[in-house]
């Protein structure tokens, strides 16, 4: 039977065993979300052994070198010695510069590292609370033209770390795990291309960041942005995507409910063959965008999705 070491703690398990399982069995807290090896929260570093890894391609070249493995991820097939991620001595200081409630769901949170950190449009940071409470959250803010990193905290449904959040006030200290890139981004060479991006709920706060980029860069080709809320107070961002429209007249901005987004997708015309689309949010909002994407015509290796997964 392999022997699974975490610090003074040595626990038998059994072969094949999922690695984040066992640890949370034996009693070690390790955050994790999504259980997919998407949102990096169960980080933790093989000091001894190694696990049999299904998605090595999950972290990049130097990580694995340090010897980081997502938890979820991995099975136990022999002995096994490991180091949880530890906030304070692998992570980044930061300060909440403001905390504001954009809808009655919707927490914008403010931070200002305490050393710089470089990023594009589009990443997401895994954020940690004083109290050891971990998850991921896509960056809504625009790098070297926000002095803060911004994220946009959907409250609605109960949870650990959205829990915490809505006691948060300016000045607290949170630390900053990893910063990872999922599938959307701006790439200048789409310039002139006709772009779509969709988005649900939050999903909006990377489109957001991606969308002032795209501005920043003088693209040319026309842009649609459509937002899902479950109701007209949830579309949180109305007021400055307005503005963003009012100041490029390539800019066409959409709010739609769920019972409204029927009717709004069914107006989406391809617009030109080399159409491009971003979408974001749940899992079964982004498959709806992706469908209705699919019957216009625009080829599948043109469209680009993150998904919000539900805390597993």
């Amino acid at each position: 039977m392999p022997e699974l070491r975490v610090g003074e703690q040595c626990l038998t398990v059994d072969p094949a065993s999922n690695l984040l399982d066992a640890l949370l069995a034996g009693g070690v807290a390790v955050p994790y979300s999504c259980r997919a090896g998407s949102c990096h929260a169960c980080l933790v570093r093989c000091l001894h052994g190694e696990p049999l890894d299904a998605k090595p391609e999950a972290l990049d070249g130097e990580r694995r070198e340090q010897g980081w493995r997502l938890a979820c991820q991995c099975r136990i097939v022999d002995d096994l010695q490991v180091e949880v991620f530890d906030p304070v001595r692998d992570g980044r200081a930061a300060r909440i510069a403001s905390c504001d409630w954009l809808s009655p769901n919707v927490l914008r949170l403010r931070l200002t590292p305490l050393q710089a950190l470089r990023y594009r449009a589009g990443q997401h940071l895994v954020l940690w609370t004083e109290g050891g409470v971990a998850r991921p959250y896509s960056l809504a803010s625009l790098p070297g033209e926000d002095p803060w990193l911004e994220f946009h905290l959907d409250c609605r449904q109960r949870g650990a770390f959205s829990d915490a959040a809505r006691a948060f006030r300016p000045g607290d200290s949170l630390r900053l795990g990893e910063l990872r890139g999922g599938a959307l981004h701006y790439d200048p060479d789409w310039q002139a291309r006709p772009l779509w991006l969709l988005a649900a709920g939050t999903g909006l706060a990377p489109l957001y960041g991606i969308l002032r980029e795209a501005l920043r860069q003088e693209h040319q080709g026309s842009i649609r942005v459509i937002h899902l809320a479950q109701e007209d107070a949830e579309h949180y961002l109305a007021e400055p995507l307005a503005e963003l429209a009012a100041a490029h007249p390539q800019l066409r901005v959409e709010q739609a409910s769920a019972a409204q987004l029927p009717e709004a997708l069914a107006e989406l015309r391809l617009v030109a063959r080399k159409s491009l689309a971003l979408l974001c949010g749940h899992p079964a909002s982004v498959e709806t965008f992706a469908r209705r994407l699919y019957l216009a015509g625009v080829p599948r290796n043109q469209v680009f999705a993150d998904l919000f997964l539900p805390h597993a």
